[in-house]
């Protein structure tokens, strides 16, 4: 029988250009450890307590795409966990922060990092400015106490209905965060706001699947994700955050990622084809979201909304949720329209103006066929706006 010959179709040649260049991968890769092996040496403060330094956010999720302007910052979200047995009996949130905040001067001495280390509500942001443009957001937290992961456990079932498996592994990643606006932020008291990246991750990787990886093991400092083994629904979610990054640029009222990743993640059925994975993610997100709030719950906290900030004052200036579903909107047409054409330069154009990508022509000359072999006189120069013509 004659050998079938693997077509690469135009959605995976996208994501090639977007994936994060290995050099990145490596020096992300370098940084991690490197602090992590910073807070477990020989003269640390914390030489005799167990400390856990995981990433979180988009890079542990390996859904992170190159920035479109290339001199814009790369960044990771990071946990920095400290096990001290009742801990909040003991120290306040203020006294936390300033302990990790303390270790991570020494740190920014020692390596020669001229920028100072900056203090956000919830963490620590480190900046690297050689040769690429980089930082570190460390966030202080300890884990959630046995007390209140029962009442954590409680919530989830009720809200989820997770199978024991997964609600066990998401309660056990819980954690307890520090954060300068609240009013007992210096003061000794047990009530803390929860947080739970890691716990976002399991039901994350619960929704992938397909695939037999972990993005984190039990090990003290955690591996970040291997980005040669992406899933579908990985590859999914970065399509359109590209969409969204092209069509809104910095806007203030550009849908948010935790946002894409949490419908795209509900709305994923395990289809093992790009394309139709595609189209299906952006035909069931809207029916993910609620009617009435929360609209988005954290699938790990009941208790937030991701989508909190759409009925606030700010946020119907921004009009935030008319903006998110006005971008699914749009990038169901658009992705709709690069699939289904057959056009070269229909393609080539959309590529372009939709996502900033320029995809090499002799990939798009032997997927496409041109308008000139087909006889076109006039070209589609305007594919449909659904929202207007501001896009």
């Amino acid at each position: 029988m004659p050998e079938t010959i693997y077509k690469k179709s135009v959605l995976e040649e996208m994501i090639e250009q977007l994936d994060l260049p290995e050099y990145v991968v490596e020096k992300t890769i370098q940084r991690y450890k490197s602090l992590g092996e910073w807070f477990n040496r020989e003269n640390s403060s914390f030489k005799d307590v167990d400390i856990k330094i995981f990433p979180q956010g988009s890079f542990a999720l390996g859904t992170t795409i190159k920035p479109i302007n290339e001199q814009e910052e790369y960044d990771l979200d990071m946990g920095c966990k400290v096990i001290i047995p009742n801990f909040k009996s003991l120290f306040t949130q203020e006294q936390l922060k300033e302990m990790v905040g303390t270790e991570l001067e020494s740190y920014r001495v020692a390596k020669g990092i001229k920028q100072e280390l900056e203090e956000k509500h919830r963490c620590w942001r480190l900046e690297y400015m050689d040769e690429i443009k980089f930082h570190l957001d460390i966030v202080p937290c300890i884990p959630l106490n046995i007390d209140m992961q029962s009442v954590y456990k409680k919530q989830l079932e009720d809200a989820f209905n997770y199978e024991e498996l997964l609600n066990k592994s998401v309660v056990d990643a819980a954690i307890n965060i520090t954060d300068d606006r609240l009013d007992n932020y210096s003061i000794i008291s047990q009530d803390w706001n929860i947080s739970n990246p890691e716990g976002y991750l399991k039901w994350f990787e619960s929704r992938m699947t397909t695939g037999n990886f972990g993005l984190y093991n039990r090990s003290s400092i955690t591996p970040v994700p291997i980005y040669s083994r992406k899933t579908i629904l990985q590859r999914c979610i970065q399509l359109l955050k590209r969409h969204r990054d092209n069509m809104f640029g910095e806007d203030d009222s550009k849908p948010i990622s935790i946002i894409i990743t949490t419908l795209a993640a509900r709305a994923y059925n395990g289809e093992l084809n790009l394309e139709e994975a595609l189209i299906n993610l952006l035909k069931n997100m809207p029916t993910y979201i609620n009617p009435s709030t929360p609209r988005v719950p954290n699938p790990v906290n009941p208790n937030e909304d991701f989508t909190d900030r759409w009925d606030t004052s700010e946020g119907k200036k921004l009009d935030l949720e008319g903006n998110f579903k006005n971008w699914l909107l749009q990038a169901k047409v658009d992705f709709y329209n690069l699939l289904k054409t057959e056009s070269y330069e229909t393609a080539s154009l959309i590529l372009n103006n939709k996502f900033s990508l320029n995809i090499d022509k002799s990939f798009l000359n032997k997927k496409y066929i041109s308008d000139k072999q087909r006889n076109v006189t006039s070209l589609p120069i305007n594919p449909p706006k659904p929202w207007g013509d501001a896009y």
